[in-house]
């Protein structure tokens, strides 16, 4: 009984808030969840990233729709990346089963059903507002980038851009890029060489393979106009809920590239848009990055190297970035460092690669007198996730096995006529 209370006063004063936060669920020991001690998140610190993971099946998605849905009702918009079309659901209210009402009576918190202000987008052709950007927006750096160009092909890319911009010649597709790249070693060839320098055939030949390649993963369709702002993410509805924009990513899975492009493309605006806010007393948006490995594990090493300096540097827009994953180690270590909450759903160990994993992810979590961490990470059920949060002073709060509330909007997808009917009563179409 002491080591309960003990183990309830730890969980109090470690996660106490004096203002506003988000409420994940219960803290648990030895598989009962202890009443009063709520694990919560302060608003203030959500800007600060954080980390969803685990296993298939134990409540990832989950736990992302009940931190969405919370930071909506706090004003805070969001924007989450759906690859597996399973969050679609957050446009109409839950319902109240014997499961919830169980698992909510444990927590000490009543079940309450809401749907939420939802807007849907597309990167590709499927129902939802489409998102673009022109080559000229994407800018040379990034472009160099993404084509994983050498220092001597970046550099006449830089060249062409400052040619188009000299000229008044808009880029708005990677049809007008290769254009311009075709031009210059044909009938632009004397020109540009006596105004710009010599620019070599050899090279040209190479970005254009390169930019073919890109359109075969239909990176094409991105690119283009209308372009989309990004200010459009920071919209409350009529009660002053934050929007929360999801972008349909489900049939691009076989495109990494693609998505790679698009990610990099948005957070590099949000950045370049955003003004410095400094520490705010929420977030002005949140982003989350649902299958965070096809991020990562498919994007070159300057583009890991852009996304990682770009995560590190936009807190100070007031944006918090979350990675939802099946395995922490698919992050990047400088952006896991970057990360002020983690929320660790069960890993199952079948090898002993699988244990060694474990271990690993073990050391990223405080030590705790009250759990044996690589244990329990293997024994969680379905919704339990180990926690660990900034609290509102920034030190790192007691490592808490939580019970997860229930998402209050529902849980599965929606039809596609429901989709279509939403996408219909859009604004931004």
């Amino acid at each position: 009984m002491e080591r309960k209370e003990s183990f309830r006063e730890l969980i109090v004063d470690g996660y106490r808030c004096s203002g506003d936060f988000i409420l994940l669920g219960g803290a648990m020991l030895d598989g009962e969840c202890i009443p009063g001690a709520h694990v919560k998140v302060p608003l203030k610190m959500m800007n600060r990233h954080g980390l969803i993971a685990g296993a298939t099946g134990t409540g990832k998605t989950k736990t992302l729709q009940v931190i969405a849905e919370q930071l909506s009702e706090n004003g805070v918009p969001v924007l989450l990346m759906d690859i597996k079309g399973d969050l679609s659901g957050l446009a109409q209210p839950g319902k109240e089963n014997r499961f919830i009402a169980d698992r909510h009576a444990q927590i000490g918190l009543p079940y309450r059903a809401k749907a939420m202000p939802v807007e849907l987008m597309t990167l590709s052709g499927g129902n939802g507002v489409r998102l673009r950007a022109t080559v000229t927006e994407f800018g040379p750096v990034l472009i160099s980038k993404l084509l994983e160009l050498n220092d001597v092909q970046s550099g006449i890319v830089s060249v062409l851009f400052k040619y188009c911009d000299d000229h008044r010649l808009p880029l708005v597709d990677l049809r007008d890029f290769k254009k311009i790249l075709q031009y210059s070693i044909n009938e632009g060839k004397e020109w540009i060489n006596a105004e710009y320098g010599r620019i070599s055939p050899a090279s040209i030949n190479t970005i254009i393979r390169k930019i073919v390649e890109l359109e075969q993963q239909k990176a094409d369709l991105f690119f283009g106009e209308p372009s989309f702002d990004v200010n459009d993410l920071l919209r409350q509805d009529e009660n002053g809920n934050g929007f929360i924009s999801i972008i349909r990513l489900s049939d691009i899975q076989s495109r990494p590239k693609m998505f790679s492009t698009f990610m990099l493309s948005l957070l590099a605006e949000v950045f370049a848009l955003f003004p410095e806010e400094g520490d705010l007393p929420k977030p002005k948006l949140a982003l989350f990055i649902d299958e965070a490995h096809l991020v990562f594990n498919e994007a070159s090493e300057t583009l890991v190297e852009q996304i990682e300096t770009i995560v590190k540097l936009i807190r100070s827009k007031g944006v918090g970035v979350f990675f939802c994953t099946q395995d922490p180690t698919d992050i990047p270590g400088k952006v896991l460092g970057q990360l002020g909450l983690k929320v660790q759903h069960a890993l199952r160990a079948f090898t002993a690669k699988d244990r060694k994993a474990i271990m690993r992810t073990a050391e990223n979590y405080p030590l705790t007198d009250y759990y044996k961490t690589d244990e329990i990470i293997t024994s969680m059920g379905t919704g339990e996730a180990l926690v660990t949060a900034l609290s509102e002073k920034g030190t790192p709060t007691p490592l808490a096995a939580t019970l997860i509330r229930a998402p209050m909007s529902r849980m599965d997808v929606l039809s596609e006529e429901e989709i279509q009917e939403l996408v219909g009563r859009s604004n931004l179409v």
